[in-house]
């Protein structure tokens, strides 16, 4: 049945025998989740909260098909009887729920990030044209060995078809194998794969027809611009889709590449990029082939945006992979109307793709029970309903709050200002963040449906606290900037980062940023100055800036300074400052970086906690907990993390 708000979104889609019963689907990616190469119970746990949030289709993350093809050390194997059993169980769970179930075959090519043992691996590539993201340099394959990889694409897709899944994705995005011999400047073969454009295409068409033999569903997904100077171009990719058209049941598209820092950034696009930005090309897709369906993805984080592309015919069915990594639940919510109550992503990718490339399984700051789901996906409700205080409005207050209050217990949230969402409000200010701010609206939603009390413009001190008599206090009241101890402070301009945001600060046309903290405040002050008709010196005390952050966020960041003739030196920590002059450090050679002719010095140096109420509340035999930046600055995904973790078991 159509949502009357959403009428494209909640109608079904067929391809062949398989009916989709909404346009949604979580696209194929990497969660960290699995064991020992194989599904368990934590990926299963994962996709049964998206299935039952209401999604179409689960595109479960790669799986490599042959022994060359392990890219990192903890992907799903495909090479063996051994992963039908859990993909089995991913099609029941979807089974129950009328969810639709696709698995991706996978191998990288030259895109190899893992060691064995410590040791690099030896990729396989059509040439041995080099990799200048993970520098690495490929043998090119020979001819048997491409027979063998044909044959474990063969072989993947009779296992998904033993385990019951409805098709399998061959995936060709990203600057993955089947795309380097489609790219004329990475395949560099003089036989049967290389050269002409039906030589670039025989390892898919072989790769399609080997899963064609064993399975009824087969799709590609490949990027349509590779944004990367060597990478496949829109019109080379379109040439290659409709030539492979009649081949396949869907085509499902995306951009990017892995093989280039600039490429990287668009495998997980973060908020700086616009939503929805591969959909022009998915409808030139789309006004091209006939018989074949269209997938799209790449920041599609809301449901009237996926509406929207439906609508205007752009695509047949939409990716919205991290909308239901921050809320399982997104679908049910628009089908049922309630689309303010909706989560929305805001495009921050720290806990997403970042908790990848740290080696962790993936989550998201606004709700950290995704990847978590066997110890936090169900509540237990409050044995005994307690009055709880929780002081502070910010994320983690108020996730406390919420979490708390849907336990069942009597909550009453205390925030010093008139505006919940404590330091998000600044963030928010920093240009490209915008997005931001979101976190600060979704988690109020979440405090206003829990029934929490809010009482604003209201300091919670000893007194107050005495005449409450709270079984429990959680105190979440944040952080303030940190000012060094350094010389010259009084003989020079110096301001903050918070004075800066706020408009407090009058900063001079030559600035020097020192970034202590080498995350998102330095970046985003770097950019705000330099837009603001600044000449700007970041200096940071990392290798690069924005070291802290994901990569993707990191590298785009870096991009827009660059443009903007941002000047950004590595390895410098503030040692001094005088009327126009800054003295650093070098961290690692001792030797001073001096920077002349500087009109004000602006502090991203940190901040210290904010945790003067905690030690006043000794003898109370009150339960009291600390969490976020008031037990140690950090960022807003931990104060939220503790903040669920507290509330969890308060």
């Amino acid at each position: 049945m159509s949502s009357p708000t959403f009428p494209h979104l909640f109608s079904p889609f067929s391809i062949g025998a398989t009916t989709f019963k909404n346009r949604i689907f979580s696209t194929g990616h990497d969660t960290m989740l699995a064991e020992n190469e194989q599904i368990g119970d934590a990926l299963l746990a994962y996709h049964a909260a998206r299935v039952e949030g209401g999604a179409g289709l689960i595109v479960i993350q790669v799986a490599a098909i042959h022994e060359s093809a392990r890219y990192t050390s903890h992907m799903l194997m495909a090479t063996s009887d051994e992963c039908i059993a859990g993909y089995r169980r991913v099609v029941e769970i979807c089974s129950a729920r009328d969810c639709r179930v696709i698995a991706q075959l996978f191998h990288p090519g030259r895109e190899v990030m893992d060691t064995d043992e410590g040791a690099l691996r030896v990729a396989y590539a059509p040439s041995a044209t080099r990799s200048d993201r993970f520098h690495v340099i490929p043998r090119a394959m020979d001819l048997a060995m491409i027979d063998e990889i044909i044959e474990g694409f063969a072989a993947g897709a009779r296992r998904m078809a033993q385990a019951g899944v409805d098709g399998v994705e061959l995936v060709a995005s990203h600057g993955y194998l089947p795309a380097q011999f489609l790219n004329p400047r990475v395949n560099l073969r003089d036989d049967d794969y290389g050269g002409s454009l039906d030589n670039r295409l025989r390892f898919l068409r072989r790769a399609i027809a080997a899963c064609r033999s064993e399975i009824g569903l087969v799709g590609l997904r490949i990027s349509g611009d590779e944004k990367d100077p060597a990478g496949l171009t829109e019109p080379e990719t379109l040439e290659a889709i409709t030539a492979l058209a009649t081949d396949l049941d869907y085509v499902n598209v995306i951009a990017g590449s892995s093989a280039s820092h600039g490429g990287a950034v668009h495998i997980v696009p973060p908020m700086s990029i616009e939503t929805a930005y591969v959909a022009p090309f998915a409808a030139a897709v789309k006004a091209r082939l006939v018989d074949t369906a269209v997938f799209v993805a790449g920041r599609i984080n809301q449901p009237q945006i996926a509406e929207q592309v439906l609508a205007t015919n752009q695509a047949d069915m939409c990716g919205m992979t991290r909308a239901m990594i921050c809320d399982p639940q997104m679908a049910n919510k628009a089908e049922a109307g309630k689309a303010d109550d909706i989560r929305a992503c805001i495009g921050c990718n720290q806990a997403c793709i970042g908790h990848f490339q740290k080696g962790e399984s993936i989550s998201c700051i606004q709700y950290p029970e995704t990847g978590r789901e066997l110890r936090y996906g169900e509540l237990e409700p409050a044995g005994r309903p307690r009055k709880i205080m929780v002081i502070g409005g910010g994320p983690g207050g108020m996730k406390a709050a919420a979490v708390a209050a849907q336990r069942g217990h009597q909550v009453i949230l205390f925030e010093a200002t008139g505006q919940l969402g404590g330091q998000a409000l600044l963030a928010q200010l920093l240009p490209g963040r915008a997005e931001f701010g979101g976190i600060v609206t979704n988690l109020t939603r979440e405090v206003e449906r829990a029934g929490v009390e809010v009482r604003r413009n209201t300091t919670a001190d000893r007194a107050l606290i005495e005449a409450e008599a709270p079984d429990a206090v959680i105190i979440a009241t944040g952080a303030i900037t940190h000012w060094p101890e350094i010389e010259g402070l009084d003989d020079a301009h110096v301001v903050d980062s918070w004075q800066v945001l706020k408009g407090e600060a009058n900063v001079g046309g030559s600035v020097v940023v020192a970034d202590w903290a080498c995350d998102w405040i330095g970046l985003g002050l770097a950019e705000k100055l330099a837009r603001d008709g600044c000449h700007v010196r970041l200096a940071v005390t990392g290798l690069i800036a924005g070291e802290r952050l994901p990569f993707y966020v990191r590298d785009a960041w870096n991009a827009i300074l660059h443009k903007l003739g941002v000047e950004v030196m590595p390895y410098a920590k503030l040692f001094g400052v005088d009327s126009d002059t800054v003295y650093m450090q070098h961290t690692v050679s001792g030797e001073p970086i001096i920077f002349e002719a500087v009109d004000t010095l602006v502090l991203a140096q940190g901040h210290e906690s904010r945790d003067e109420l905690s030690a006043t509340l000794a003898g109370l035999a009150i339960e009291t907990h600390l969490i976020g930046d008031c037990l140690s600055p950090r960022t807003a995904e931990e104060a939220v993390l503790e903040g669920l973790k507290v509330a969890a078991v308060v």
